[in-house]
């Protein structure tokens, strides 16, 4: 597994029941169904075996993410040019082989990518010219963001009683 999931150590060798690891315990008689339950048992759980990593939720979905762009630049390798680990998909072979061997679905990353303004050397989202920053105001209750007059900045008393606090301990602090 070469792009990373925050779960196994990309490039690095699997110690799985169906792995080199344990030849004795690997049965040739398992269906691809099995084979394929086994795997999965193993990518949604915690257990730590040979060349996993624990990942928290958040960045396991963040690297989900980020699988399209890392699938078709290499990780931002093609842009780093290093002639002595040329073709070596471990230090990042710029997306060679996925777009050799998934032309099309490459062409769609790409469009993807361009779509949502990716940076292929990041891996980031650029932010659209001329756009904030500043977080949403959306969120605010509609009694807060309610317009008043610059001039006459509410008084303590007059946000608890806006807020449906009035009358409670919090009253005091209007005193």
């Amino acid at each position: 597994m070469h792009t990373p999931s925050g779960r196994f150590q990309p490039s690095t060798r699997l110690c799985l029941s169906i792995s080199d690891f344990h030849p004795k315990s690997f049965n040739p008689a398992w269906e691809v169904s099995t084979i394929l339950i086994g795997l999965l048992s193993f990518m949604t759980s915690e257990e730590m075996t040979t060349g996993s990593i624990s990942g928290t939720e958040a960045e396991r979905k963040l690297l989900a993410a980020k699988s399209r762009w890392w699938n078709s630049t290499g990780g931002g390798s093609h842009l780093k040019a290093n002639p002595a680990l040329k073709g070596n998909v471990k230090a990042g072979d710029g997306g060679a082989k996925f777009r050799a061997e998934w032309s099309e679905v490459d062409k769609e990353n790409g469009e993807w990518m361009k779509k949502n303004n990716v940076d292929q050397s990041t891996g980031r989202v650029v932010p659209q010219p001329g756009a904030s920053c500043a977080p949403s105001w959306a969120f605010l209750p509609a009694v807060v963001t309610k317009p008043r007059q610059l001039s006459m900045p509410w008084s303590t008393a007059e946000m608890l009683a806006q807020a449906g606090l009035a009358g409670t301990g919090f009253s005091s602090l209007a005193e």
